[in-house]
């Protein structure tokens, strides 16, 4: 049996009260909680209490905590900026993309566990999605390979945040001293010399800086990647 799929997006939405709370403040209250205290601490209960409201106020727009995960995303989506790709060349529209998603992830990290988890389906969504698809047509794309090609750069980010991500929730902003970790490589790489050589020369000594290298470097490569793969075109050099 196929599951059933429903969204919020697809329902009749309920028409605001005269007076009382409105969607947008739940939102917010909820965006607020999400980045103070995370996925798993988000509650109904803690959004009403927030707003000095009863359940009844909340329910009224959002008959549960996914619908309400719904909105949150799209509210995710709307806080990515994307350059109108008519103003601006290809290359800058995905880079600005792809910065923008990377910052908004690092900011609001609770958008990578919902991202594939809910549709994306509605309004700052479909305005992001289009814009990137008007991007890869003008770069040469056609049919589903827009979409794949769109796909590689949100799946690039998404691939390097996420273990940032982890990390963070694991040590906070707690400072990792780098001759700690270059003794304790050391105890255990005797059989690769030439491995932390390479480690104790190269290696950057602020993490924030090399996740930057590590990030640009990458997304360089998939922009020159895809632009290799456009039908019928040889990249300029």
């Amino acid at each position: 049996m196929p599951k059933q799929f429903t969204s919020v997006w697809i329902r009749e939405p309920r028409q605001p009260k005269a007076s009382g709370l409105r969607l947008d403040q739940i939102i917010a209250a909820a965006v607020e909680l999400l980045d103070a205290e995370g996925l798993d601490a988000l509650s109904m209960r803690k959004i009403g209490a927030k707003l000095d409201a009863g359940a009844t106020s909340l329910y009224w727009h959002v008959a549960n905590k996914d619908e309400l995960l719904e909105w949150v995303l799209d509210e995710f989506w709307g806080m990515v900026e994307v350059p109108e790709p008519d103003e601006a060349p290809w290359r800058e529209v995905l880079s600005n993309f792809a910065y923008n998603f990377r910052d908004t992830l690092r900011a609001h990290p609770w958008g990578a566990s919902l991202i594939g988890r809910l549709p994306s389906m509605g309004p700052n969504s479909l305005r992001l999605t289009d814009r990137l698809r008007r991007t890869y047509i003008r770069m040469g794309f056609r049919g589903i390979d827009t979409y794949l090609a769109s796909g590689t750069v949100m799946s690039y980010v998404l691939g390097v945040v996420t273990p940032e991500i982890a990390w963070s929730k694991t040590y906070g902003d707690a400072t990792i001293d780098r001759e700690t970790v270059i003794t304790m490589m050391e105890s255990v790489s005797g059989d690769y010399p030439e491995l932390m050589a390479d480690y104790r020369e190269i290696s950057p000594t602020d993490t924030d800086v090399a996740r930057a290298m590590a990030f640009d470097f990458g997304l360089l490569c998939i922009l020159d990647g895809l632009e290799h793969r456009v039908p019928g075109t040889r990249p300029e050099r």
